[in-house]
């Protein structure tokens, strides 16, 4: 598949990344050129140079990266002829068919050719791939990938409609995976064509319920197991820059300093207020009623101050003990290990997005175990098996 060399030659296939959104395959031709956004680049420039090298336009103004294609890339840049599956799909398809190297596997329909590649990857030259297109022009057109990525002795490429014709192989498939509109009209064929000396299996794409549904009770009539639908859904995670947490040493340091502050300033409050007190008690002892009463009220006021000031402090002091607490349990041994454990500026951070994407299809998997046959013995040895029987119940007879 694709070129295996270390340069960039005529003929090859590339991945031109332009941004993270922007992919596209190129086909390198000499004497063509390549325009982009990025700017002008001529075909014969690429030759040469490294695969993964980063290539300066010739105004000098953008710049393109030169990739080798590989079948996750292929999926992001291909041309789209039909709806296509993804890498999570691809992925856990591939997994639970149990397709690896050495495996003859059966497409259909070939679309687009995302999976194919994969999975002509993932069998190599021991394997085979047996993709079906009914559609002509799709067919033709991925028959030519096919042949230009150097994957002729990998994949056989046929224009049928299986739905009515079947497969061109009987009893030879390890793995069928069918993305058809109406899968559960290819399943007789699929178990023809699936091996019957082990146990195989089969994966219909559907992108609704009611598909599904038909499909289930064409597997069950045609004695396929272990009869699974699955949903691959994709949860984004959003990545941020957040401060590095304080050591636990310099947090307990700070909180220890703001309770000596509290306390400092609840004694100035208390010393405040006996001052005041003894004053209106001196004011009191050589003033008029009037002053007394005055008094009797600012007393009353201090009294409530002084009350709230001590339930606020027993509040602070619970707090200081359980900090202390904490120093001495853990803030000493940390502290001599603070500065390693304290990384400088900020560290990341990842949270799931609450929304899930919609998914692309179902998943219906089942398996065609080998049915079990035990033939009859044959008369002659049932009658060899049932003679020492007979005599030795002669003999019994005989003695008695």
């Amino acid at each position: 598949m694709w070129s295996t060399a270390r340069e960039i030659a005529a003929g090859d296939v590339v991945i031109i990344w332009l941004t993270r959104e922007v992919i596209q395959p190129l086909h390198i031709t000499p004497g063509k050129d390549f325009n982009s956004k990025f700017g002008n680049y001529k075909h014969s420039d690429f030759i040469g140079i490294p695969y993964g090298s980063k290539v300066a336009s010739r105004t000098g103004k953008g710049f393109i990266h030169i990739l080798r294609p590989t079948p996750e890339l292929w999926t992001l840049a291909l041309p789209h002829r039909t709806q296509i599956l993804y890498l999570a799909d691809i992925a856990f398809i591939t997994s639970w068919l149990n397709i690896k190297r050495g495996s003859r596997v059966i497409e259909a329909g070939t679309g687009s050719g995302s999976f194919s590649h994969s999975v002509a990857r993932t069998v190599g030259s021991a394997g085979h791939l047996y993709s079906y297109e009914f559609h002509e022009a799709r067919a033709k057109k991925a028959s030519e990938e096919f042949k230009r990525h150097g994957m002729d002795d990998i994949v056989t490429l046929t224009h049928r409609n299986v739905c009515k014709e079947g497969f061109t192989i009987v009893d030879e498939a390890d793995a069928v995976f069918l993305d058809l509109p109406a899968p559960w009209e290819a399943v007789d064929y699929a178990k023809t064509a699936l091996r019957k000396d082990r146990t195989t299996r089969i994966c219909c794409f559907s992108p609704c319920m009611e598909q599904v549904l038909r499909t289930v009770s064409a597997l069950n009539e045609a004695g396929f197991t272990e009869i699974t639908m699955y949903e691959t859904l994709l949860r984004p995670h959003e990545v941020s820059l957040v401060p590095t947490l304080q050591p636990i040493a310099e947090v307990s340091e700070k909180l220890k300093k703001a309770e000596a502050k509290r306390e400092e300033k609840r004694l100035q409050q208390i010393a405040a207020n006996k001052t005041r007190s003894a004053s209106m008690k001196r004011k009191r002892e050589g003033g008029t009623e009037e002053d007394e009463d005055e008094a009797e009220s600012k007393r009353v006021k201090t009294d409530d101050e002084d009350a709230g000031s001590k339930e606020e402090s027993s509040s602070h002091l619970m707090t200081r003990e359980s900090v202390e607490m904490l120093v001495d349990e853990e803030a000493t041994p940390m502290a001599s290990r603070a500065p390693s454990l304290a990384p400088p500026g900020k560290m990341s951070v990842s949270k799931a997005l609450p929304e899930v994407r919609g998914h692309t299809s179902y998943l219906t998997f089942a398996c065609l175990v080998p049915s079990s046959t035990f033939s009859a013995p044959p008369p002659i040895a049932a009658a060899e098996a049932a003679a020492p029987n007979v005599e030795a119940s002669s003999s019994d007879k005989i003695d008695a």
